[in-house]
This record gives C-alpha cells, structure tokens and sequence, in this order.
C-alpha cells in the first residue's frame, strides 16, 4: 500500500489515473478510454455512430496498455477490499475472545462470591 491512505495501483498510470479508474471500479461502471473522459455513453455512441472513430476504440497497442491498467486497478482494488474483509474478521475473532474472557471473570466472580458468602466472607489466607 501506498503511504497516507492513498492505494498503490502499480506503475506505468499517471499521477491521479488509478485513483480516478478506481473510481469507476467501485461504482461498478465502465472504464472510459482515452478520449471518452467527459463524455457520456450516448454521446460516444452518437458519435461512432455518425463515423467518428474514438481515439481509445482504435490502436491494438492502446488497448493491451488500457487492459494492463485496468487489471492493476481491479487488483489493487481486490487487495483492498481483501485487507478490510481481513481486518473485519479480526476484529470478530477479538471481540469474541474479549466476551469469552469476560464470561470467564463474570464466572469467575460469580463462584468466589458464592464461595465467600458459604465460609462467611472470611477473605482466604496464602
């Protein structure tokens, strides 16, 4: 992870590019390519429609490097939300051991007073 809270997507992105991919990873939508930023979906596809060619739709090369970013981005996006499921688990399994150790001194508390009330709660020398 990268340092003040902010995920580390790998490199080769531009300063902002994984988080802002991120972004659309975590509302579940679609990835704009290079030169649909700022577009809606129905424009673009207005846009194709009526002969233009989108500048990400076209080049092999430019889409294997969106593909690799986009991998990097739904990686980096699975270790996180891995770590919180992670964390999540270990607070469950502490919460539960600091219950039992509870029920443990409640039990515990609970026999010595029965005990102590039984001798007359004379206190136990040793």
């Amino acid at each position: 992870g990268g340092g003040g809270g902010r995920a580390d997507y790998g490199g080769a992105l531009m300063p902002g590019e994984g988080d802002a991919i991120a972004a659309f990873v975590q509302k579940n939508m679609r990835i704009p390519r290079r030169g649909e930023v700022g577009w809606q979906s129905d424009e673009i596809e207005k846009l194709e429609t009526s002969g233009f060619v989108m500048s990400g739709s076209r080049p092999k090369r430019m889409k294997a490097i969106r593909i690799r970013q986009e991998n990097q981005i739904y990686s980096a996006e699975e270790k996180r939300a891995l770590a919180l499921i992670t964390f999540e688990e270990k607070q469950q399994a502490e919460n539960k051991l600091i219950n039992d150790f509870r029920d443990q001194l409640k039990e515990r508390q609970r026999k010595q007073r029965n005990a102590d009330a039984a001798t007359g709660g004379a206190p136990k020398e040793g």
